[in-house]
């Protein structure tokens, strides 16, 4: 949600200014990408001591620059499109493994619309855009079962195109829809005229893109790990300011935690999850909401019945392929775990201690966390790699787990 804000701030007609923004080596690294292009990203005193806000000016594009884009799937798919509206080459490129994730779909998708990219033929990172300072627009036809992202980022960018974008998705269903219900409705704040009313097809006409005033919402998916610790310690956890209305994958946790048997409450001031003596496995289609398959395949590798994950063939296209990561390392430890051809069957053992790598996966090492609540002798390779999202992830954990006070988790 930050980094959607962000790249709207940055093509919007005013100043605007993100309350509370989530402050982690994805947004940063979006941060660094819109200065060099001509933005200015300043810090402002809020309301929250420890997360100064966000003041953007716009500024007119400039190209000749190049985006660092780490492993953030937001900044390899959200800046291209950004990048065509430049007046001049941005060079596009990032860790290893980006090398490795889907980008075929961005650069054809684009190319169609009018922008000029080299990329070797290779359809991957590392590319240049070569902007010109204006985009045609207009319609596009893409296969965006891979990644809802693709679909994020041009109709993010499309406002500020010469006709506007629309976009009509032609394959399996899209992973992630909730995703593109959150772009939209970041859209909408900004009074950008959106149609989604035709299924696989979404509108954006050529308009102005209003400034914003806007706080952020928690981080829903940073919060399942935390909320798994009380559901596989018979604890409980509370998050305050759990939104009673949102367009976050990460609220699908609520629903899952209490199919295994936890005790969710929702109130105004929060969520609370309470775990009971006995976890329930589950068959659950995480389709919309992939993101959080590492957690849960942690808590149903503790369950007392099989669980079925099913939907999430695209995670193998994310920072690592975590299907191939889990069934690796939750079975070193001893666990059973089977990767079928859309997900993974979790036939509960009891497990040793070992090394769980992280294959520089933040989700993995918050995986790998909850289950060394439950089994002595874990030992998680590169935990703070969950820097991409949350800073401070294991300060964070061992004040949950020594004080249990109040924690927020950072925002979306």
């Amino acid at each position: 949600m930050t980094n959607r804000y962000l790249v709207l701030a940055a093509l919007a007609s005013g100043t605007s200014r993100l309350r509370r923004p989530l402050r982690s080596r994805d947004t940063l690294l979006m941060v660094a990408a819109l200065r060099s292009l001509g933005a200015v990203v300043s810090d402002l005193p809020g309301s929250d001591p420890d997360c100064d806000d966000w003041l953007i000016v716009p500024a007119s594009l400039s190209g000749t620059t190049s985006v660092d884009c780490g492993l953030a799937g937001t900044v390899m798919r959200f800046l291209p499109p950004v990048a065509a509206l430049a007046d001049g080459p941005v060079a596009f490129d990032g860790d290893p493994h980006a090398r490795r994730r889907p980008m075929a779909q961005v650069i054809d998708s684009l190319r169609t619309l009018g922008a000029r990219i080299h990329d070797d033929g290779r359809e991957t990172l590392p590319f240049t855009v070569q902007g010109s300072g204006r985009m045609p627009g207009g319609p596009v036809t893409l296969d965006a079962s891979a990644s809802s992202q693709f679909i994020s980022g041009l109709l993010l960018a499309g406002p500020r195109f010469e006709q506007g974008v629309t976009i009509h998705h032609e394959g399996t269903p899209v992973p992630s829809q909730p995703h593109i219900a959150m772009t939209v409705e970041v859209l909408r704040d900004c009074g950008v005229v959106v149609d989604d009313s035709q299924t696989n097809t979404w509108r954006v006409e050529p308009s102005q893109i209003r400034a914003l005033d806007v706080e952020v919402e928690p981080d829903l998916s940073n919060a399942a790990a935390f909320l798994a610790a009380a559901v596989v310690t018979s604890g409980t956890v509370r998050v305050p300011g759990w939104p009673q209305h949102t367009t976050q994958a990460g609220d699908a946790i609520r629903d899952i935690f209490d199919a295994m048997g936890a005790d969710v409450l929702l109130e105004r001031s929060g969520l609370t999850v309470t775990g009971n003596s006995q976890i329930s496995g589950l068959d659950v289609d995480l389709h919309g909401a992939g993101e959080l398959t590492p957690v849960i395949v942690a808590v149903a590798a503790l369950a007392g019945s099989p669980s079925r994950i099913r939907g999430v063939a695209h995670l193998r296209g994310h920072e690592t392929d975590r299907l191939s990561a889990l069934f690796t390392e939750v079975n070193a430890l001893g666990g059973s775990v089977e990767q079928t051809e859309d997900g993974l069957r979790i036939t509960p053992r009891p497990l040793q201690g070992g090394r769980f790598r992280t294959y520089d996966d933040h989700r993995m090492a918050m995986a790998a966390a909850v289950l060394g609540l439950r089994v002595p002798g874990v030992v998680i390779e590169n935990v703070e790699t969950t820097a991409k999202t949350l800073p401070g992830f294991a300060t964070r954990w061992t004040r949950m787990l020594n004080a249990g006070g109040d924690d927020r988790l950072g925002s979306g």
